[in-house]
């Protein structure tokens, strides 16, 4: 080593103390000046902080060519990628420093680097932290930075009874750091009972010291502005700039007391090395002190003093080394005592000072690692390009609330809370046994045999067909895949059936080669009405079909273990039996076996959709901050606007992509419709002109840039110009929907939260069951159901409502007849309030143009939202938030008779009579929560009658 005779950095090397550089980036290293430093300054070890690496990664080129092709190998999360490049770096720093370490006999020539500052109050993750860590770095030079808070002390004796080298960090307080150094002697303690070799460990205590002065000089500056006695004023004056150095001195003289005792010269006789005293933040932050302050009167042997960058060229060039701590000792320590008993003489604790200094020096951390991480997944979402589907957004006066709400989730800790299912994020119930979908991902990539199983027996069997019997959950996310991937070239068309009308199910089945389908009958509870009633009947046409022997190999169940219909399907020798996770709800299923099962049998190349789907996960990860995370930003501008009143959730979809907005219509109402509370999703209503929106709205488009709309385009252009907000979000192509399906669940939980309500139950689902149980098990005892008389009948129509309603939509007619009672009851709309059509008649194009019609028509009127929903699928969509949510909603019903109904086997009702069941029962519910709805039944010639309905609506509006 070439040493310069004069450079004070050497010369405190002969004074005992150590001279350790507080900075790491990768050309420190490459460039060879760290190796220079080695050589010519006498350095013996490098520390890191997330401040440091922030500061590295974001304030740098250096790592852009290897965080591109981290990226390109799909390393993984922001923390990911930050691990693997911040540990090639303590690696590489090690090996330079290992010469040194070999020198010293391993008493120096260590790199530190740091467990998440995340975990400082978890003992446990911790230490797991810690081994992980230490074994991926696999450098013998190494320290692992854990801090002085009261989970990090047991932590400490823990891993050092391990063997493992631990850097002890943000170190204030004496009483601190006697625990510490009890933990180190108790770890080496258990190390040398076990058999280990205690010569092999090292560990230094890492003592702050100028933000001691930083705090303390503050307060002694307040009560200098605010004292006039000269001898107080005295006191205080001789305080200022001396109060860390004499903690230090402190805490060094415990140090010297400690080596003397009986329990360190045991250890010492077995070779123990001492846990040496490191001074950190030892650059001045007051301009008035010298510069290298913290580095002259702190020199003392068996120290060690880790430099900042600017504070070690200073030093260089102008440090006056001397062995401080140790000349005049007696006196030296004396002076430490009267300046601390002076600190308190005049009021300020010490202890007050330093247990804030360990929750703000925790906090600091967390936020520069915030910075850190956030700065990486910036860096690697821009990396991604198009591969992550993009999100920006503008929500005008209500930026600077969302931008709070952002940093409440920060500063606090809440996505990394989510991740963990904390359940105090919601009403602190059962969420945390609701959280199986965050992890489903990367469980279905790495299973994926039964995949390849379904899709080899699929193609091997030859069907023509798959029919998925399901309903909410269970069929949303198959429906939207198989409307928007379509047909797959070798392999089945998937249809889907949710839907109890007969019509319907007579369409449905007219699709299908019968004896050539595959059923998927799909049922997370596996006690649903209507996949069961759907089995039945299609169990028994099949059997008719293949014959008895045959009729089980048509059929496969998705269903959670253990359940009905898991029972019955090994009953009936069903072909296959898929399970769900008991942990994920029927709304966050898509990208579980529920949505990836039927997927797999459609054709889709599942191990590509699950990778872009894998993207999204890891940009929306818990160690991705808010301002980065796209799921919880969305999540937070859902939440915040709705708390503002702007509820209505206008969802607005590229054409080829439009069957998403019926998944997202069924995840935001069921999930937030409660308690009062709500978002209310508008999914399919045309864009309008800028007059007939309100306040109330948020306008979320989801553009799919391989198939644009220019008219879709103009429109929100033009709804952005005015003022309403807005959120845009990019997908490259439709097998994106998988990053959509995270985003937004992520998103709704996190809704959730900023509503206060529970996102995973749903309390007022249950009701309209049990009315419908109810009305079917009448039928089955008397052949009929029960059913009020209407309250009007004419014109071919007759009109329910419950009885106080009815008496005030008569009461306020202008005109005669349902075109009276109508207007009346539309009427009843005000600001704020959203129509909602509740049909219980087939879903096709000639019923649905004039449906959406009417919902226009009262839209451009009324200049409110509207919604419709087919019954009964929308009871197990918008039906929680129709009944729990906010009473906003303004309803319209309509029932039918059916033209020809169909018999269900093994049951006494019928799938007209189960329809008809379903949607009294339903509005029998909305009457009971006191909503404001109108029940219209027409004749059996629905298309005509809802013609007609439209017409009599048109003249209602004026």
């Amino acid at each position: 080593m070439g040493e310069a005779v004069d450079n004070p950095l050497i010369k405190v090397g002969k004074l005992g103390q150590s001279i350790w550089y507080d900075n790491i980036r990768r050309s420190l290293i490459t460039s060879g000046e760290l190796q220079s430093m080695v050589d010519h300054d006498g350095l013996l070890g490098v520390t890191s902080n997330p401040a440091i690496f922030e500061k590295a990664l974001a304030g740098s080129t250096d790592y852009d060519q290897v965080m591109k092709a981290a990226v390109n190998q799909g390393v993984g999360t922001a923390k990911d990628i930050f691990e693997r490049l911040a540990i090639e770096d303590i690696q590489l720093a090690a090996d330079v420093m290992h010469p040194a370490y070999v020198r010293t006999g391993g008493r120096d020539g260590f790199v530190s680097f740091e467990v998440s500052p995340y975990l400082a109050n978890d003992t446990e993750r911790t230490i797991e932290e810690a081994r992980r860590l230490r074994r991926l770095i696999s450098r013998d030079n190494v320290m692992i930075k854990v801090p002085a808070t009261p989970a990090g002390i047991p932590a400490i004796e823990k891993l050092t009874g391990e063997g493992i080298n631990i850097n002890v960090t943000l170190l204030f307080a004496l009483p601190a750091y006697e625990l510490v150094a009890d933990a180190y002697v108790a770890g080496l303690e258990k190390l040398s009972r076990k058999g280990g070799d205690v010569a092999k460990v090292a560990s230094v205590a890492s003592f702050f010291i100028s933000r001691i002065d930083s705090a303390v000089d503050e307060k002694l500056s307040q009560e200098l502005d605010t004292t006039r006695d000269p001898e107080q004023r005295s006191k205080l004056k001789s305080l200022i700039g001396k109060v860390a150095i004499a903690n230090a001195k402190q805490a060094y003289a415990s140090f010297q007391e400690r080596l003397s005792g009986t329990r360190w010269k045991t250890l010492a006789e077995k070779g123990a090395r001492p846990q040496r005293l490191l001074w950190a933040s030892t650059s001045t932050k007051n301009p008035k002190y010298p510069e290298t302050l913290y580095v002259d009167e702190l020199i003392g042997a068996d120290t060690v003093n880790t430099v900042p960058a600017e504070t070690f060229t200073t030093y260089r060039a102008c440090g006056r080394p001397r062995p401080a701590l140790t000349e005049n000792w007696a006196e030296n320590i004396e002076q430490a005592r009267e300046t601390l008993d002076t600190l308190a003489e005049v009021g300020i604790s010490l202890e007050e000072v330093t247990d804030h200094l360990l929750d703000d020096g925790v906090k600091k951390f967390s936020d520069a690692f915030d910075k850190l991480l956030g700065a990486v997944e910036k860096k690697r979402q821009a990396l991604l390009g198009e591969q992550l589907a993009s999100q920006r957004y503008d929500v005008g006066d209500a930026g600077a609330d969302v931008t709070a709400a952002l940093d409440d989730w920060r500063s606090n800790g809440k996505v990394r809370r989510l991740w963990n299912g904390d359940s105090s994020l919601w009403s602190n119930t059962d969420e945390d046994q609701w959280l199986g979908w965050l992890h489903i991902v990367d469980g279905q990539i790495d299973h994926q045999d039964h995949f390849k199983r379904i899709v080899s027996d699929v193609k091997q069997a030859g069907f023509r067909h798959i029919g998925l019997l399901g309903m909410g959950g269970s069929s949303l996310c198959p429906d939207v895949l198989t409307r928007t991937l379509g047909t797959q070239e070798g392999f089945p068309e998937l249809l889907v059936l949710d839907s109890t009308v007969p019509a319907q199910v007579k369409t449905f089945e007219s699709r299908l080669d019968l004896a050539r389908t595959l059923f998927i009958v799909s049922s997370k509870s596996g006690g649903t009405t209507e996949p069961n009633v759907f089995k039945r009947y299609f169990f028994e046409k099949v059997r008719q079909a293949v014959g008895e022997d045959e009729v089980g190999t048509r059929f496969m169940a998705i269903t959670d273990p253990g359940t009905k219909l898991h029972k019955l399907a090994k009953a009936d020798r069903f072909r296959a039996i898929a399970h769900g996770v008991p942990s994920i709800g029927g709304r966050y299923s898509a990208l579980s076996n529920f949505g990836m099962v039927p997927a797999a049998a459609m054709g889709i190349d599942l191990p590509a959709f699950l990778e872009r789907a894998e993207i999204m996960v890891q940009a929306c990860a818990s160690c991705v901050p808010p301002e980065a995370n796209p799921g919880v930003v969305l999540g937070i501008i859902l939440g915040t606007l709705a708390k503002q009143g702007r509820d209505k959730v206008t969802l607005i979809t590229s054409p080829a992509i439009r069957t998403l907005g019926a998944w997202l219509e069924q995840l935001l109402a069921e999930s937030t419709g409660k308690e009062g509370k709500g978002l209310v999703p508008i999914d399919d209503e045309r864009i309008g002109s800028r007059e007939v929106y309100g306040d109330d709205r948020l306008f979320v488009y989801v553009r799919l840039s391989a198939a644009p709309s220019s008219d879709q385009d103009a429109a929100v252009d033009a709804l952005g110009k005015a003022g309403q907000p807005v959120v845009r979000i990019a997908l490259e192509e439709p097998r994106d929907l998988g990053q959509e399906f995270f985003r937004w669940e992520i998103a709704t939980v996190v809704a959730g939260s900023i509503l206060g309500i529970n996102p995973f139950n749903q309390p007022d689902v249950e009701a309209s069951k049990v009315a419908t149980r109810r009305l079917t098990a009448a039928f089955d005892e008397t052949g009929q159901l029960p059913e009020k008389a209407p309250f009007f009948e004419g014109d071919g129509v007759k009109l329910f409502a419950g009885d106080a309603y009815a008496q005030t939509l008569s009461s306020a007619v202008k005109s005669d007849g349902i075109e009276g009672l109508l207007a009346a009851h539309l009427e009843r709309i005000k600001p704020g309030d959203y129509l909602g059509i509740n049909a219980y008649v087939e879903m096709n194009e000639e019923n649905h143009e004039v449906l959406q019609a009417i919902r226009h028509a009262v839209r451009d009127s009324k200049r409110v939202a509207t919604t419709l929903g087919y019954g009964p699928r929308f009871l197990h969509s918008t039906g929680q938030l129709h009944k729990g949510g906010p009473n906003s909603g303004v309803f319209l019903q309509i029932t039918s008779n059916d033209a020809a109904d169909l018999p269900i086997p093994g049951q006494k009702y019928t799938f007209s009579v189960l329809k008809q069941a379903q949607a009294v029962g339903d509005f029998e519910v909305l009457v009971e929560r006191d909503r404001r709805a109108l029940r219209v039944h027409l004749a059996a010639d629905v298309p005509a009658a809802l013609r007609r309905l439209r017409e009599i609506v048109q003249r209602a509006l004026g």
